[in-house]
């Protein structure tokens, strides 16, 4: 008996041996090691992950396939992993494929507790009934003025007095979190038109802004273990599960709130006020053009307005897109021409050109108010440096799909249905067969011809902004915000790392700065430039 188990023993290790042989011979990423797969090398490579991944997609011309468990069967769906940069692969994918390549079940199944069926949680006929009805507000210029209100008043009353004290007292800010409350109320008020008030004196916690973020970490803790765990800790209802439906619940009442109001607010316009409470309200209430109240004024398919649910998981969305994405490619821009001087002698120039023309030859006419979106929209070497930031740093430096049906990418790998595919928006920038040898240089310049801004003929070789039927719909917003921050901050101040402030990549969604981006704030003479 002992003996005909240590046969079978011997022949399942043999067996086990050369279907791994096999597999791992397939596979020209990173190692693969038995049962483990390629995860020892993306542990050991957590605090770089984004540099790793561009250093395997170099060595293997763009694509490569791994596995992140070899076990049979396992192997051949969950765990298998095609990561590629390809810009032929990224159209395929994110175009000319879209259909079979949706957000898939394990995506959904992660953020469907914060983002339910939202725009950037859902695929097919979900996804397209709002597409449709955000990219119809989106061409509006109304929007736009929404946002340029938001903005302006953000930097005027709020950055403006916080970076002058930071000047007048000698003392560090962290500029990555600045601009992220500043992006966050900007977000709020054009999503949902409240403003959460995180950038004020003080810098206060807000409750909101907190169970926000706190729901945010925790779904992210999703992608880190096998669903079978973190389903299996939220039937228990512990650990970060726990705090995930607590931020969720504080989430979900602080827009039910809203909701609320605001359908007074506009049932009362509609209709006329009446009673007390409605005078009260009428007599409080402003003119709403955010995508709430938009939604609101529209029906479904069925001609039924949308449900409190629904109007919830549009704000979310749009939060969680708008919120965190503009504010890291501001910092990654700031900490960038800290160390690129004559980028910034250029961007301030230009921003003094276009002054000089709107407001007078006197700087200090200049610094009055932040720049109206029209001095924006004239700022084209700043939109170039912006735009070589994103190449650089991406805010979102990767993405993965749902491979439905079997396919074959354009560059010849085959890739099997149910399994995923990543693409690195990180290692697109970076890649010299791209971007040609000067790939890992700061060049704005590389965006402008004969004095306009002019992206490259291939637009898959950017998709910092996505690309396809799900490219960005506010990359037109995104600019105009962040020129205008980025203007209203250069135009008043200059600014310098503090010694010993390491900035390193948080490994998140988001290309965080995992400590921030101390700096010191020093004033700028306009005169002298």
């Amino acid at each position: 008996m002992e003996v005909s188990t240590g046969l079978l023993l011997l022949g399942a290790i043999a067996a086990y041996i050369a279907w791994f042989l096999t597999t791992a011979n397939r596979f020209r990423g990173p190692r693969v090691w038995p049962v483990v797969g390629s995860l020892p090398g993306l542990l050991q490579n957590r605090e770089r992950m984004h540099d790793w991944i561009a250093d395997n997609l170099r060595k293997a011309g763009g694509t490569y396939q791994t596995c992140i468990c070899a076990i049979p069967f396992l192997a051949s769906k969950q765990g298998h992993v095609t990561v590629t940069c390809n810009p032929k692969n990224l159209e395929h994918i994110l175009r000319t494929r879209f259909d079979n390549y949706p957000k898939g079940p394990q995506w959904q199944a992660a953020f469907h507790d914060l983002l339910g069926d939202g725009i950037f949680n859902s695929d097919g006929e979900t996804w397209l009934v709002q597409r449709k009805t955000a990219a119809l507000e989106f061409t509006t210029r109304t929007l736009r003025n929404a946002m340029a209100r938001w903005v302006t008043r953000s930097i005027k009353d709020r950055l403006w007095p916080i970076l002058t004290e930071a000047e007048e007292l000698h003392r560090a800010v962290d500029l990555q979190d600045l601009l992220l409350r500043l992006t966050f109320d900007n977000i709020c008020g054009l999503a949902f038109g409240k403003d959460p008030e995180t950038l004020s004196p003080g810098l206060p916690l807000n409750p909101f802004a907190t169970a926000f973020d706190n729901a945010t970490e925790a779904t992210l803790q999703r992608f880190i273990f096998p669903e079978v765990i973190w389903r299996f800790n939220k039937m228990l209802g512990c650990g970060m599960e726990l705090e995930l439906r607590q931020s969720v619940a504080k989430v979900e009442k602080y827009l039910s709130e809203i909701i609320t109001l605001r359908r007074l607010e506009l049932s009362i316009q509609t209709q006329g006020s009446r009673g007390e409470e409605q005078v009260k309200v009428s007599q409080q209430q402003q003119p709403h053009d955010d995508l709430l109240s938009r939604f609101m004024r529209k029906k479904d398919g069925d001609g039924k307005v949308y449900s409190d649910t629904f109007l919830q998981n549009v704000a979310l969305n749009f939060i969680l897109a708008g919120r965190d994405t503009s504010s890291v490619a501001m910092s990654w821009f700031f900490w960038l021409i800290i160390h690129n001087p004559r980028v910034e002698d250029k961007v301030i120039g230009e921003i003094s050109e276009v002054l000089t023309k709107s407001r007078g030859k006197d700087p200090s006419k200049w610094i009055e108010e932040p720049l109206v979106f029209e001095e924006v929209d004239e700022l084209v070497y700043l939109k170039a440096a912006l735009s070589e930031t994103l190449r650089l740093y991406p805010s979102v430096p990767q993405d993965s799909k749902y491979v439905l049906k079997d396919d074959t990418l354009p560059d010849g790998t085959f890739v099997p249905g149910g399994t995923t595919i990543t693409y690195s928006i990180y290692s697109v920038g970076r890649l010299e067969s791209i971007w040609g040898p000067d790939c890992l240089e700061f060049k704005p310049e590389r965006w402008i011809q004969n004095g306009r801004f002019e992206p490259p003929q291939d637009s898959y070789k950017f998709v910092a902004f996505n690309g396809g039927p799900r490219v960005c719909l506010g990359k037109d917003l995104a600019y105009l915000q962040m020129k205008s921050i980025v203007a209203g901050i250069l135009l008043r101040h200059r600014i310098s790392l503090v010694p010993g402030n390491p900035v390193e990549q948080k490994m998140s969604l988001t290309l965080f700065m995992k400590h921030g981006l101390k700096v010191f704030v020093e004033p700028r003479n306009l005169y002298t430039c």
